[in-house]
């Protein structure tokens, strides 16, 4: 049960976080398009209304998305290191194997933790703030050693649906390591800045179906069932022990995996929409540019007559 509160108190978080960037990189590329850059972090708007001892308090409130990241960030570092000093004979290895790999995932989420801090920081004292390309780059290395703990789970499962769950999400944290080094080379990338973000809600969902999956007897696939160490009362995850019920398992976590890219995209047409109704864009015709210098206007004024005697 707790496992599962776990799971979803990170898809709560990373589908907060990916639809909150999503929005902000939508508002900014259509209110600005020609000083478009991607940001790391995008802060509440400021009110003009903010004057006085309101002006402080506002500040906390610009910063409520990342203390919210942050929050989220110490959670799950404690959450990993916390596990790390448990028993678990269900992994390859046993105990030792699995505290490693959790200490591996805890020392992850502390390199998140140090950027988001300093961040804040920077943000709020005369610190000087990290270039976005070089946070970007940092959120790049993050990712990827993300990847490579995930994948390191994977391979000690005793669960072939946990270990094909914490495959696929190193897949997508894979992803968005490759989507943050094209960021932090090129900040203009609107579409990598997307895709970041939609990567992220993907990772949320994700969370959701991998603990459904492992840890609720109603969304078990049929012919698995809960590991457990009668020995030591130690209680894990789910194990086909036919090898026909692992195939149908898999085939139904792929199925799903690829259901959740499919919301992500709806999900990213829902709330482009969204963001252009709010923002008060109007779609336009076609139109040509307009004249840079007298003889364009006359130009331009000659084959409007033009037309208008034919």
């Amino acid at each position: 049960m707790g496992e599962m509160m776990y799971k979803l108190f990170a898809s709560a978080s990373l589908l907060t976080l990916g639809l909150y960037h999503l929005i902000c990189t939508f508002f900014h590329l259509l209110k600005s398009p020609q000083s478009y850059a991607a940001k790391p972090f995008y802060p509440f708007p400021r009110l003009s209304s903010v004057t006085g001892n309101n002006h402080h308090n506002h500040n906390r409130l610009q910063n409520l998305p990342l203390f919210t990241l942050i929050l989220s960030l110490f959670v799950a570092f404690l959450h990993e290191t916390l596990i790390s000093f448990y028993s678990d004979p269900l992994v390859k290895g046993s105990t030792p194997v699995h505290r490693f790999s959790s200490l591996n995932s805890a020392a992850v989420f502390f390199l998140f933790l140090l950027i988001a801090v300093y961040y804040l920081l920077s943000d709020s004292t005369s610190l000087i703030p990290l270039p976005s390309d070089l946070l970007f780059a940092l959120a790049s290395v993050g990712f990827f050693l993300h990847y490579s703990a995930a994948s390191s789970s994977a391979a000690i499962q005793t669960s072939d649906l946990q270990a094909h769950c914490d495959s696929l999400s190193a897949r997508i944290s894979a992803l968005c390591s490759l989507l943050c080094l094209l960021l932090a080379c090129r900040s203009r990338l609107f579409i990598a800045d997307a895709a970041l973000a939609a990567a992220i809600c993907l990772q949320g969902l994700w969370q959701l179906q991998t603990g459904l999956s492992l840890y609720v007897d109603g969304f078990i696939p049929e012919g698995c069932h809960r590991l457990l160490d009668v020995q030591s009362g130690v209680e894990g995850s789910t194990k086909c022990d036919i090898q026909d019920s692992k195939l149908r398992a898999v085939s139904i976590l792929d199925l799903m995996f690829t259901v959740h890219v499919v919301l992500v995209v709806i999900l990213i047409f829902a709330t482009y929409t969204m963001v252009v109704m709010a923002a008060g864009v109007r779609r336009t015709g076609s139109y040509e540019a307009l004249p840079t210098n007298n003889a364009d206007s006359n130009h331009i004024q000659m084959k409007s007559l033009t037309g208008t005697q034919a």
